[in-house]
C-alpha cells in the first residue's frame, strides 16, 4: 500500500554536532534543529535526547501524524543490521544499535547508511543526479567517501559497507603516505582536503620556488589556505592541485572500468574549487579512461548545500 503521509524525519549524524530536519516528500525542509553529539555517557541517553528534537520538529512543523519514517546518516553506519560499527569519531565505542533503540524510543521505522552513501541519496532524490540509475557520488572532504549507484540502487555489497573508494590504494611505494585506515596509499590521503594540505607541505619542502603558502606557518596550511593562493594564481598552489586532480582523475577512470556510470558526482568543500580542480580531473579522465567510455562520463559538481545533503539523502532513505 503506498505511503500517504507526506514527511519524513532525516539526521545527519557527526562527530561534533547531530543535525535533524523535517523533509517532505518532494525535498522540502520543513524545519531543523541541532545538538552536540557528544555529552552523553550512554548511547541510549543520546537517542532519547534525539527523539525529543524529533517531536518538538514535528510539532513545529507538520504533525507527528505524517511523519512516514526516520532515515539516518551516520559515519560507519550499516545499511543491513541498522547499526554503527566502531566510528573513529564518535565517544561511544563498539557496535552501536541505533535503529533498533531510536525506533523503539521514537514508535517509527529507522532505516541508516553511512554519510556518503546519504549524501548520494540525495543527489539522486533532488540534485545533479535526479534521475540517473548509475552514478558514482565522491565526497571530498576531511576524507574520500563515496556512494555507487547502480541500477538506481546504492550498493552495499554483502555486508553493507560497500563503497569505500577513498580506501582504494593508488600509491604501493614503501614511501607512500599514511593513511588514517592503518594503511599506506590510499586515495584519501593524496584527495581529501587533509592530504591537500599534505601536499602543500610536500611541495614547500621539496621546492625553492617563491610562494604565497611561505609566509605561513607550514605546519598550519589548510586546503583553504591553497586554495586562496591558487585563485591569486600562485604557480606552487596551482601545481599542487594539478597534482590532486591528477591523482583524482587516475583513479576515477579506474571507478568508471568498475561500474560504467553515467557521471561522477563530486561533493565537498574540496570539489568548490571550480576548474582548477576539476581540469585537472577531465585531463587524467580523458588520458586514462578506457576507449569504450572515453566522452561518455559527466564529471559534475553537487547542486545541493553541503549543510542539507545529508539531511535530504537520510530523509529519502524513507520513500
Amino acid at each position: 500500500m503506498e505511503n500517504k503521509k507526506n514527511a519524513a524525519f532525516g539526521i545527519d549524524i557527526g562527530g561534533t554536532n547531530t543535525v535533524m530536519a523535517v523533509v517532505s516528500r518532494d525535498g522540502e525542509i520543513l524545519g531543523q534543529c541541532s545538538m552536540p553529539t557528544p555529552g552523553h555517557d550512554d548511547f541510549r541517553d543520546y537517542i532519547v535526547a534525539i527523539n525529543s528534537k524529533l517531536q518538538q520538529l514535528a510539532s513545529d512543523t507538520c504533525g507527528i501524524s505524517n511523519i512516514a519514517g526516520i532515515g539516518v546518516g551516520a559515519p560507519n553506519g550499516n545499511f543491513y543490521s541498522g547499526r554503527i560499527d566502531f566510528a573513529p569519531n564518535l565517544p561511544w565505542k563498539g557496535k552501536l544499535p541505533l535503529a533498533e533503540t531510536l525506533q523503539e524510543v521514537s514508535g517509527l521505522p529507522v532505516t541508516v547508511t553511512n554519510d556518503a552513501n546519504a549524501a548520494a541519496m540525495g543527489e539522486y532524490a533532488y540534485g545533479v543526479a535526479k534521475g540517473m540509475k548509475h552514478f558514482i557520488m565522491i565526497t571530498l572532504g576531511t576524507g574520500v567517501g563515496s556512494g555507487i549507484v547502480i541500477n538506481g540502487e546504492i550498493v552495499y555489497g554483502h555486508d553493507g559497507f560497500a563503497g569505500e573508494l577513498g580506501h582504494s590504494i593508488i600509491d604501493f611505494s614503501d614511501d607512500a603516505r599514511p593513511c588514517g585506515c592503518g594503511r599506506k596509499g590510499c586515495l584519501e590521503a593524496y584527495t581529501s582536503a587533509t592530504g591537500v594540505a599534505r601536499t602543500a607541505r610536500q611541495f614547500l619542502s621539496e621546492r625553492s620556488d617563491d610562494s604565497l603558502l611561505r609566509k605561513l606557518d607550514v605546519e598550519k596550511i589548510t586546503s583553504k589556505d591553497v586554495y586562496d593562493a591558487a585563485i591569486q594564481g600562485d604557480r606552487l598552489a596551482l601545481n599542487i592541485y594539478e597534482y590532486t586532480g591528477e591523482i583524482l582523475g587516475k583513479a576515477i577512470s579506474n571507478f568508471i572500468t568498475f561500474s560504467a556510470p553515467e557521471a561522477i558526482v563530486l561533493f565537498g568543500g574540496l570539489a568548490q574549487a571550480g576548474d582548477i580542480l576539476l581540469d585537472p580531473i577531465r585531463k587524467a579522465m580523458d588520458k586514462y579512461t578506457l576507449s569504450l567510455w572515453q566522452g561518455k562520463v559527466k564529471l559534475l559538481v553537487s547542486s545541493l548545500k553541503s549543510s542539507n545533503a545529508a539531511l535530504l539523502g537520510a530523509s529519502a532513505l524513507v520513500w
